[in-house]
């Protein structure tokens, strides 16, 4: 499946330099590995597109509901972080 997304131009860019190699989104829409997301930049400034493109796989996915570690007083008090690595 192709999956389209809008990106702000900062996260954008730092996932057009390979600095950041993960995204956060909702969980309003169903992903897995093998589907391909296409981020279009928007610019939120001039509320429009720029125009700039990329198309991603997604190697991994993971949906925090699902998640067994943590009670969810432990989430409510803290909070989750998302990380990314090489």
């Amino acid at each position: 499946m192709r999956i389209e997304k809008k990106t702000w131009p900062k996260p954008f860019q730092a996932i057009m330099d390979g600095i950041k190699t993960f995204d956060v989104r909702l969980a309003d829409f169903d992903a897995k590995p093998g589907d391909v997301l296409i981020l279009r930049e928007f610019d939120p400034a001039r509320g429009d597109y720029t125009g700039r493109v990329m198309e991603k796989p997604i190697t991994f996915v993971i949906n925090t509901k699902d998640q067994e570690f943590w009670t969810q007083d432990e989430i409510d008090q803290y909070g989750l972080q998302i990380f990314g690595f090489k």
